[in-house]
């Protein structure tokens, strides 16, 4: 079926294309050309193939038709104007590819592209905008750097990918029938990872570790039978939380070669945090499942995609990514199989909210017959106080620890919760609410904050105004201080006065926020506010239940650290829905799913939720367990 559809492209082009190569990128169809002219007017040809094929085709110049670099980057540079700031080109020679990164992208295209047409017509490279992190962000550049430097290797991957999804199918018959199997989440919280399969295809939903368990406890059900990594076709990540990807590179250094599909700051953060979790476990002694490099393998595989974008994964699943609502990049992945036969929503993490930097998540879906959704908050207990409300507590909190000299510690998930409450306490401190204060980040904070910078369009719309309109980013505020060594750590627990600290990890399961405690707990001045999911065992959770006494192992020695501190507890910030929201999202689904399939929850919550739906919609649903296997169709 790969040379068919080739084929017929070819047979719908003009005699003088001068068609050098026709390449998959993925799903993607691209065409070489050596006629100039074709280059820049065969634009109406290339919608015609588009409409009978259906797929996405791209147009591009012969590399030999290219302008060499030196020529192409003077003119380039003469073309944008100085008012989009610092730019910074990277040419990605085999794919006829000038990747244009600029601090303001929009000034870098143009009205209606127009700078980007004069780009293409003056030196025959096919111009891609990028935004430059507004905080300089070691990871993006990395990233960018090794997909520049294996562009080649790249080039011939994606080629490779396209071959499997047009390619000759393994059952050569339609697909009759789909099946989930549950290789983790399953009446628990932490290490998400589904395999869904059909005769033509396995593809893999999520991939990730129980940051709170230790052992085979934390990782998914990989000796399951029905799990075979040499006939895994795709991988596709929701979010860069670690409960949903921290395994990834694990498949690779077992020989995983196929495309993982995330968004692009799904895989900036998820390569962030997966470095940071080899990191702590080398500082704690703890041999690593796996290494920087498969690390980098991974990063080489990934495909992104944006909201709404669709694509084909396999011969007979098509994938699209919906906004999840839960952190910047999650996405809810929504599965058309096997041409109609039947469609899955898998919602990940998701927040059925408006929040201080996230619209909430997507409901409307072109088909739908089962919903596969967190519970992670289902419990009929689980209701949430509003973020105004938590908003009002927490400036409370610090009111009253700094009025008291006092310091106030919030350990937080690197990703989500901390960059909302930097929004909060941001416009909190700049409308006087609270006491400008030094306020420092510590761990992943701050390198996940420049992350966010560098990805604008997935905040919601009153962030994106103030950054794109008013340039007023709260992220780039004077208040934050980022702290980057054991030293500054020190002196901002002994010589600063009053202050906010923000640190990883959330669960205080490691990470810089452990440090912190140990050295403020005994002091009653100070405070520590707990702002997300507290996993069982976790010593967030010990302290959340009031222990007043913590044994750290230091060496051969047990060190006791006595809690003075005050310990508060704010739910309301969570990325995901609670009971009600929860509820209301699957009431507002367009169209109604048929089944509802309840995952990522303790095993009293996602059982009360899945019984409750079923009695307020007369919807099927169950509560698989763990190795479970359950037949959509």
């Amino acid at each position: 079926m790969a040379i068919k559809i080739l084929q017929e492209i070819k047979d719908m082009l003009p005699p003088n294309a001068k068609i050098s190569s026709i390449l998959f990128e993925g799903a993607n169809i691209v065409l070489y050309t050596k006629n100039r002219d074709f280059f820049l007017d065969g634009g109406n040809t290339v919608k015609e193939i588009v409409g009978s094929i259906k797929k996405r085709v791209e147009l591009r110049p012969d590399p030999s038709l290219c302008d060499d670099l030196e020529n192409a980057e003077e003119k380039i540079r003469k073309i944008i104007p100085s008012d989009a700031g610092k730019i910074e080109l990277n040419f990605d020679i085999p794919r006829s590819v000038v990747v244009i990164e600029a601090e303001k992208p929009g000034l870098a295209i143009g009205k209606s592209g127009e700078l980007l047409k004069e780009i293409k017509k003056q030196t025959f490279f096919v111009p891609l905008v990028q935004r430059i992190p507004a905080i300089d962000s070691k990871i993006v550049e990395n990233i960018r750097r090794v997909l520049y430097e294996s562009s080649d290797e790249r080039k011939k991957f994606l080629h490779t990918v396209g071959e499997r999804i047009y390619g000759t199918r393994k059952k050569d018959r339609p697909t009759k029938w789909v099946r989930l199997t549950f290789l983790g989440a399953s009446r628990q919280v932490g290490r998400s990872c589904f395999l869904l399969q059909t005769e033509e295809s396995n593809v893999l939903l999520d991939c990730g570790i129980n940051v709170a368990a230790t052992g085979e406890d934390a990782h998914p059900f990989f000796n399951a039978p029905e799990f075979k990594i040499e006939d895994l076709d795709a991988v596709i990540i929701s979010h860069s939380h670690l409960d949903h990807v921290g395994l990834l590179p694990l498949l690779f250094k077992y020989g995983y070669k196929g495309p993982v599909y995330m968004t692009a700051p799904t895989r900036d953060v998820s390569a962030l945090l997966l470095l940071d979790l080899i990191s702590v476990g080398q500082k704690d002694a703890k041999d690593a499942l796996f290494s920087s490099t498969d690390i980098k393998k991974m990063v080489k595989h990934v495909v992104t995609l944006g909201y709404d974008e669709v694509t084909d994964v396999t011969p007979d699943v098509r994938l699209t990514f919906y906004n999840a609502g839960h952190i910047l990049g999650s996405a809810m992945c929504h599965l058309h199989i096997g041409e109609g036969l039947h469609n899955l929503l898998y919602t990940g993490d998701m927040n059925y909210e408006l929040t201080n930097l996230l619209a909430p998540a997507s409901t409307k879906f072109p088909r739908l017959e089962t919903v596969m959704i967190e519970t992670t908050y289902g419990g009929k207990d689980n209701i949430q106080a509003s973020r105004k409300e938590c908003e009002d507590y927490l400036i409370g909190v610090i009111n009253t620890t700094i009025q008291r000299g006092g310091k106030v510690l919030l350990p937080v998930l690197g990703v989500g919760r901390a960059q909302e409450i930097q929004v909060i306490l941001e416009k909190a401190m700049r409308e006087g609410r609270i006491d400008k204060v030094p306020f420092f980040l510590q761990g992943m904070v701050g390198d996940v904050t420049a992350i966010h910078t560098a990805y604008p369009d997935f905040f919601n719309n009153r962030i994106k105004q103030a950054v794109f309109h008013k340039g007023e980013n709260p992220f780039l505020s004077d208040i934050f201080k980022q702290v980057g060594s054991r030293k500054e750590m020190m002196q901002v627990v002994e010589d600063t006065g009053p202050c906010i600290i923000m640190a990883t990890s959330g669960m205080m399961t490691g990470g810089a926020s452990v440090d912190y405690f140990k050295h403020l707990a005994n002091d009653s001045r100070n405070s520590m506010v707990l702002t997300c999911y507290q996993g069982p065992g976790s010593l967030g959770k010990r302290l959340q239940d009031g222990e007043k006494e913590i044994m750290f192992q230091e060496g051969n020695k047990q060190i006791p650290v006595k809690v003075g501190m005050d310990i508060h507890s704010i739910h309301g910030f969570t990325g995901h829905s609670d009971r009600k929201q929860l509820v209301n999202f699957i009431s507002k689904l367009n169209p109604k799913p048929k089944k509802l399939i309840a995952i990522h929850g303790e095993q009293s919550r996602s059982l009360d939720f899945a019984s409750s739906i079923h009695k307020m919609f007369r919807m099927e649903t169950t509560v698989p367990k763990a190795l479970e296997s359950i037949r959509l169709r």
